[in-house]
């Protein structure tokens, strides 16, 4: 039988699926896409709201609902006594209660739910209860967590003993904190439960599907053969939907099946940024040993996680930012140890880089610290610490570092963005200008491609093609305008060798692919489009041995191009030889599945491979801070960013561009606020401050670095969705640049992120006093 080989797209994308728009872009810019909030409802359909906590730790001494249950429109009411099965839908490890159940854990919590016959009606009836408290201090600090040792999980460290006899030189260190972030994706957090003949329907914007359809059937002590979950696509996800999407699908589900009639809940933007989980504020502490030239001979770090109050996936979280506290650099020796704080607030949870960008935080701070101390140029500094193939490109916790790229990037970038002669007029600029101050950085980014918990790096497909010729997908993935659908639509119409709108994909159900994965660790398209791939080669297998057999030729002489099969001689269209087919009986319609190779990890030791591949890239960005009032202005970036041989280029340069808006935002502007009764008060758009149009820099290009993927991914591409979130630590970076030349860069400082206004005025006040002084962070 022939065999089908993988080869990689012709370089930039192949020709013939050349891709001119997103697979739902006129849908989307119609106002033709259904979500969620858009589907049509049965007639019978009740909406839902949820009642909050007004208390961060304690416990609820009473709750009157009876004014709630009497209100107009009221229908039913729910708190924890009314969930008929399991009552904690947490992720993976216990806390995570559907209602408030003995304590309070976070201000916000929801108490209870209330069902009526409008959206409206039960919003109003939801503040009519009347709830007493037994308060308890609540525990918001990071350091006061960990100093208490309240983890939410045991600690870990990552040991790396490369003693050496090379003398210390100099020694760094800095401790610094790094804000969360809220999602604040467009579409929030709704689902829909309709009752059946054969169970339940739920209509979720979710990017677990089987975890919906796993909790629902958990929470009302159902078998999950009668859960059917759908998701068509959601308004953005960012990890927000991965864990925490599931709990309006639980309660909506409860409220069904207790009334025999679909149910609607769709929180209001206030209790959606009140009740869900954020990034995880971070604090970190580092200190390096270097020698005379900045080489790193030795680190330690100190990784805080602000996980909440339950674990969620923190565990998996501040793992990842110990595997990549590294980030570029090769450290000889090194302990890495991560501490998961539990704290009274929301459980932070999945975003954009899953810990990652807070473990590279901590790398890129120290690689600016030592070049400081040294008196040399940041970027020198981190070039001479890169992984090389000179016996320095293993990471601390055991995974060489192959197929590195960085050395390219980085010199190509540099290049091309004129880097050393900016350098030299910023310098110049900056020794003349009393107020006004620039800065600028270039920061590379290495991120590991992969889900760390082995299991959930598998996928499932489902394709069929009819005898009009016409394909339909369907794959354990989930749309969230990030492209996943119309990569997979390329993949399938290059394996059958058909044009692009012979393909459809479908909404992912729970019914056609079952136990799938979260659409989280940039492994969308390598996981499901791989399962794609495998369904078509089957289907493609029995088709060419059909033909094979039919026309008395070798399979080897069997083509499938531009909607024509060649057979030999014979050139038949698509559509006709599928007929053929299906008329002598040929399976037209098949399954197909992916597991990620090589990758293993073995936690007690902190050692292994726990990723497939690496994804490479630089940014180089410059900024102005004005010290007097600390408003910054990012004024120029470019980016250089490795994706493998690109599926689909106009997506991945949308997706570098968005990723690394949203992590300037991170970095610079999206400033989370509790008071200090534990309550969110940066709780809507007018509070928290996320990059407008205008915060775009004049001067932002991106480009491709065209090289294909050494292992075996699909189409040799390389994932897209997190690691150029990572490319914006180049802003802060550079506004630290900014602030170190009011010392002409003797003073390294430290600047908190978010790198707000007030923050920078605080950096450079702390700047001005340490000025000379010698101090180690300098």
């Amino acid at each position: 039988m022939r065999k089908l080989i993988d080869t990689p797209l012709a370089s930039p994308v192949h020709e013939k699926h050349k891709p001119s728009v997103h697979e739902s872009a006129i849908a989307h810019v119609t106002g033709q896409a259904i979500y969620v909030d858009d589907k049509v409802e049965p007639l019978d359909c009740a909406y839902a709201a949820i009642g909050l906590t007004a208390r961060a730790s304690g416990s609820v001494k009473t709750l009157d609902l009876a004014a709630v249950r009497e209100a107009e429109g009221v229908v039913d009411v729910i708190t924890i006594n009314d969930v008929p099965g399991m009552r904690d839908i947490a992720p993976v490890f216990d806390g995570d209660p559907v209602f408030v159940d003995d304590k309070i854990k976070f201000w916000g919590q929801p108490l209870f739910a209330v069902l009526a016959q409008t959206t409206d009606l039960a919003r109003r009836a939801a503040k009519l209860a009347k709830v007493t408290y037994e308060d308890a201090s609540p525990c918001l600090d990071t350091e006061v967590a960990h100093k208490d040792k309240r983890y939410v999980r045991p600690p870990l460290q990552m040991v790396r003993d490369g003693a050496t006899t090379q003398k210390s030189a100099h020694r760094v260190s800095n401790t610094f904190t790094i804000g969360g972030q809220e999602h604040l994706y467009l579409e929030g957090q709704v689902s829909m439960a309709v009752p059946d003949e054969e169970g339940m329907l739920i209509y979720t914007s979710s990017q677990h599907p089987s975890e919906v359809q796993k909790l629902v059937a958990e929470v009302l002590d159902w078998p999950l053969h009668k859960i059917t979950v759908d998701m068509r696509r959601m308004g953005g996800g960012f990890g927000g939907k991965e864990t925490q999407a599931a709990q309006w699908a639980c309660i909506a589900a409860i409220f069904a099946h207790r009334q025999k009639r679909a149910v609607k809940l769709r929180l209001p933007r206030q209790t959606d940024m009140m009740a869900t989980g954020k990034r995880h504020p971070f604090t970190n502490t580092y200190a390096a040993e270097i020698d005379a030239k900045g080489n790193i001979l030795h680190c330690d770090m100190t990784l805080l996680g602000n996980c909440g109050h339950s674990p969620d996936l923190s565990d998996a979280i501040v793992d990842r930012a110990m595997f990549h506290a590294d980030n570029a650099y090769f450290y000889p020796s090194a302990n890495i140890s991560g501490y998961r704080c539990q704290t009274n607030m929301v459980s932070h949870t999945a975003f954009r880089g899953f810990g990652g960008p807070q473990g590279m935080m901590a790398a890129e701070a120290m690689l600016d610290d030592i070049a400081r101390k040294i008196g040399a140029d940041p970027l020198s500094v981190r070039k001479q610490n890169l992984y090389s193939a000179d016996g320095t490109d293993t990471t601390h916790y055991g995974m060489q570092v192959e197929n590195n790229l960085l050395h390219d990037i980085i010199s190509t970038l540099e290049n091309d963005c004129d880097y050393w002669q900016r350098r030299a007029a910023i310098s110049e600029f900056n020794a003349n200008s009393p107020y006004i101050k620039k800065g600028l950085a270039l920061t590379p980014v290495k991120f590991g491609i992969s889900f760390t918990a082995k299991h959930l790096n598998q996928a499932g497909a489902l394709v069929h093609v009819y005898t009009d010729g016409s394909i339909q997908v369907n794959h354990g993935g989930t749309e969230m305008g990030q492209g996943l659908h119309s990569k997979i639509q390329i993949i399938a119409a290059r394996e059958f060798g058909v044009a692009l709108d012979a393909v459809r994909v479908t909404a992912t159900r729970t019914d056609k692919v079952p136990n799938t994965s979260p659409t989280a660790a940039s492994s969308g398209t390598d996981l499901n489009g791989k399962a794609v791939q495998n369904a078509c080669q089957i289907i493609l297998e029995n088709l060419i041995t059909f033909l094979a057999k039919k026309y008395d030729t070798q399979e080897e002489n069997i083509t499938f191009d531009s909607g024509y099969v060649g057979v030999g001689a014979h050139s038949l269209p698509f559509a006709e030889v599928v007929q053929d087919a299906y008329m002598h009986r040929v399976s037209l319609s098949s399954t197909g599945f992916y597991k990620t190779p090589k990758i293993h990890y073995n936690r007690d030791t902190g050692k292994g491979r726990p990723f497939f591949y690496f994804a490479f890239g630089a940014a180089c960005s410059e900024v102005e801070i004005d010290t007097l009032t600390g408003e910054n202005r990012v004024t120029r970036v470019d980016i250089l960013h490795d994706v493998g041989t690109s599926i689909h280029p106009e997506i991945d340069i949308g997706q570098i561009e968005g990723a690394f808006i949203q992590g300037m935002g991170w970095l610079t502007t999206e400033d989370l606020k509790w008071d200090e009764q534990g309550q969110l008060i940066s709780n809507n758009p007018a509070t928290y401050k996320i990059p407008a149009i205008g915060d775009t820099p004049s001067h932002f290009k991106v480009k491709l670095f065209d090289r294909a993927n050494a292992e075996d991914s699909i189409y040799h591409s390389k994932a897209v969705g997190e690691p150029p979130f990572m490319l914006a630590i180049s802003v802060w970076c550079a506004i630290r640049d900014a602030i170190a030349s009011v010392s002409n860069y003797q003073v390294s400082p430290t600047l908190n992120a978010p790198a707000t206004p007030e923050e920078i005025i605080r950096s450079l006040r702390g700047v001005s006093t340490t000025q000379g002084s010698g101090n180690e962070s300098s």
